[in-house]
């Protein structure tokens, strides 16, 4: 028969295996948390390259592309969004709200761009402008780079939302408010928008 000490003892053990369990559980929830918003770091690096590689690109094509003002000043208006959509990302990596603007905001991006270089391509003198091709060139290196990073995020998140859907620690995650992370997709309604942009010359 227990005496009431080891009753006692017995019930503190389990107290204690079952804190220790919840705080292993809390841990992993903040690092998987950690993880995706270390990984949307990433694409916030690139994307920065590529909105610093854009005046460039639209300077260089402007002195050939005179017929092409609108074309011009809808890619710069799109960076401007895309830009105004990272910036609300930053502030809350994985917001479903931030998330969809910012993945919006690329696929108007990624459309002016492509219609760019689609009409650079009439323009011969343009496409053998050496400043033209390296920075279709960089470009091009970073939308892979963009590419990468943005799979690399969504695994992250993927991570993230799996563990924290998993019980139990669906019950940690609820109680100490680890919302849900949104993945960063482009819109699947507009085709020319999930082909990176054409930039061979």
């Amino acid at each position: 028969m227990f005496s009431l000490l080891t009753l006692l003892a017995i019930v503190v053990v389990l107290a204690l295996v079952a804190g220790f369990w919840g705080i292993g559980i809390y841990n992993g929830l903040v690092t998987a948390r950690n993880a995706f918003r270390n990984a949307f770091a990433q694409i916030d690096v690139q994307l920065q390259r590529r909105f610093d590689l854009i005046p460039n690109l639209v300077e260089t094509a402007k002195g050939y592309l005179s017929h092409e003002r609108e074309t011009l000043e809808t890619v710069i208006a799109a960076r401007s969004a895309a830009q105004s959509g990272l910036a609300a990302a930053k502030a809350n990596p994985g917001d479903p709200a931030a998330m969809a603007q910012l993945g919006a905001a690329q696929g108007q991006l990624n459309a002016g761009l492509g219609r760019l270089l689609a009409v650079a391509e009439a323009y011969p003198e343009l496409k053998a402008n050496q400043n033209m091709m390296q920075l279709t060139e960089e470009l091009t290196t970073t939308e892979n780079k963009v590419a990468f990073a943005r799979q690399a995020y969504n695994d992250s998140v993927m991570a993230y939302n799996n563990r924290r859907e998993v019980f139990p620690s669906s019950v940690l995650a609820g109680m100490f408010n680890f919302a849900a992370a949104a993945l960063l997709d482009i819109p699947a309604d507009k085709a020319e928008v999930r082909e990176a942009p054409k930039v061979q010359f």
